[in-house]
């Protein structure tokens, strides 16, 4: 894969999922400490710098009056009761370890799962010449997936940086690692990733 052909989304490394005092904290701690997510990502964060790819930073903003016009049920309304990812707080925030340049883009208004929808994403890779679009974040099997999953079928060359995910569980991490990477194929783990960048 060519540097200038390849873009990294890093998806929603906000302090709701990734800092104590977090409201989905708790929720993948666990899976945080054992997949080293974070320090993954870092490494991962970095060697796209190096390589001088286009890196994309993707938070997830509560939009309250979209879930409640379009009667979001399940993971949407969930956030909505419990006020998660609410704009311009503290919990919505891009965590430190994994601060956006001033060179970067941060993706606006991504409001659902997949980096796709309701944002500019497909218009900003293809402006750039994107072929290849490397995932990683959360959750494992909810947006970072459904990004997954929507780049593949627009064509991308895609490949999800696994230890750089979390899931609520080993055994998700696991289903998506066995049972949904080997459908886009490729590398799934970053420093693999990484080496695969010309």
């Amino acid at each position: 894969m060519k540097s200038t052909e390849t873009a990294f989304i890093f998806i929603e490394f906000q302090n709701e999922f990734c800092s104590p005092g977090g409201k989905l904290y708790e929720a993948v701690k666990p899976e945080l400490e054992r997949n080293q997510t974070i320090p993954n990502a870092q490494r991962l964060l970095a060697g796209a710098r190096a390589k001088g790819c286009f890196v994309i930073h993707c938070p997830f903003v509560l939009n309250a009056g979209w879930v409640q016009a379009h009667a979001c049920s399940g993971i949407l309304a969930g956030i909505l009761e419990n006020q998660m990812f609410a704009p311009n707080t503290w919990n919505q925030s891009i965590i430190d370890a994994m601060k956006p340049l001033d060179s970067e883009v941060v993706l606006e208004n991504k409001q659902t799962l997949s980096a796709f929808s309701h944002t500019n994403l497909q218009a900003l890779l293809e402006e750039k010449g994107i072929k290849n679009l490397i995932v990683s974040g959360f959750l494992t099997n909810v947006c970072a997936q459904g990004t997954a999953f929507t780049a593949y079928d627009l064509g991308f060359q895609t490949r999800m940086a696994l230890d750089a995910c979390c899931a609520t569980s080993e055994s998700i991490q696991r289903y998506v690692e066995n049972d949904f990477a080997p459908v886009l194929g490729g590398a799934n783990r970053a420093d693999a990733i990484l080496a695969e960048i010309e």
